[in-house]
């Protein structure tokens, strides 16, 4: 459930995604639900391979997905024609790749007029003026205007992308890793830009990361993902400071700020060839959890509240596993 009374933005529920493989398939999202209110940004984090990017492609429907995706009263997973292309104006994203998600052979007025165009026909002088406007916006100036890609800077590109999908003025921006391919200088600029942004516009905002940091600076609640299923979701500070869930923990311990008192866990993300199918029993941190118990293997944990979290794990509620750690 939702911890604000703010009306719904979107509603995922059951989400699951799965990709050819050989003879077989790979189940990469495995019964996801969430909610997200308008105003509100959600980070979704977890290691590489645990989903995060395949969710935001269902979203966009890059990918075929199953469940239900419920946008402004709508399912995505269902919108057909018309009614899809109407959605896509509400819904953009930023790709993890500044320089690849532009077109090399378009130069930075065409790119960020590109959804204009696509959307909403107008003059090219106003269609120019819109363009300026929102290239100021995100920091850039009228020079930048006949440039292409490759003579920008990795942040200079990255907002061109910004610009670009902020142009309709959609209502949920999604970003996917915007500042994994950033130096570090450049990352807290774009973080900055997109807090700005959210807050200018009004934006519900979707950021999928790996910097736990840069998560807890933009967003309000943070879901952590691991081998395609939930495994806790709660409020910035909650996680941060009472963390429950032991992947959890973990990953808050692989920070560079590591918290006293959190240890890491051993081994790697199982091979997706290897998870079992969305329905098969147990946990699926079980063999690299510390705390892992017989049950783990036999029965699947479901999401359920302990306190202010979401956390899918049969020990959450023992003495101790809510215990509050100061923050990195």
């Amino acid at each position: 459930m939702s911890a604000t009374s703010a009306p719904l933005l979107l509603d995922v529920r059951d989400l699951e995604v799965r990709y050819a493989l050989g003879r077989g398939r790979l189940t990469a999202v495995a019964g996801v639900s969430f909610q997200l209110p308008q105003g509100e940004s959600l980070g979704v984090v977890g290691e590489s391979g645990s989903g995060k990017s395949s969710i935001a492609r269902a979203l966009l429907r890059l990918v075929p997905a199953r469940g239900s995706a419920l946008f402004l009263e709508r399912d995505l997973l269902e919108l057909r024609g018309r009614a899809l292309r109407a959605t896509r104006e509400r819904l953009q994203i930023v790709f993890q790749d500044p320089h690849g998600a532009l077109d090399p052979r378009m130069c930075v007025a065409d790119i960020v007029a590109e959804p204009l165009r696509e959307f909403r026909p107008a003059a090219a002088a106003h269609r120019r003026e819109q363009v300026q406007r929102m290239l100021a916006r995100v920091g850039l100036g009228a020079e930048l205007l006949g440039r292409y890609p490759h003579q920008l800077s990795g942040g200079q590109a990255q907002r061109v992308g910004i610009a670009r999908a902020l142009v309709l003025h959609p209502r949920l921006l999604i970003c996917d890793e915007p500042m994994a391919a950033l130096d570090v200088s450049i990352k807290a600029q774009i973080a900055n830009l997109l807090r700005e942004m959210r807050d200018a516009l009004g934006l519900s905002l979707l950021l999928i990361a790996h910097d736990l940091p840069t998560v807890r600076y933009l967003c309000d609640r943070i879901l952590v993902l691991y081998a395609g299923q939930v495994m806790e979701l709660a409020g910035r500070e909650t996680l941060f400071r009472s963390p429950l869930h032991p992947y959890t923990r973990a990953l808050l311990a692989a920070t560079p700020l590591p918290v006293p008192g959190r240890t890491a866990f051993a081994g790697a993300l199982p091979d997706p060839d290897s998870l079992p199918g969305a329905d098969a029993p147990g946990c699926r941190f079980r063999q690299r959890c510390p705390l892992a118990l017989p049950r783990c293997g036999a029965e699947t944990p479901r999401l359920r509240a302990v306190g202010a979290t979401l956390v899918a794990c049969h020990r959450a509620d023992e003495p101790g596993m809510d215990e509050t750690h100061p923050a990195p």
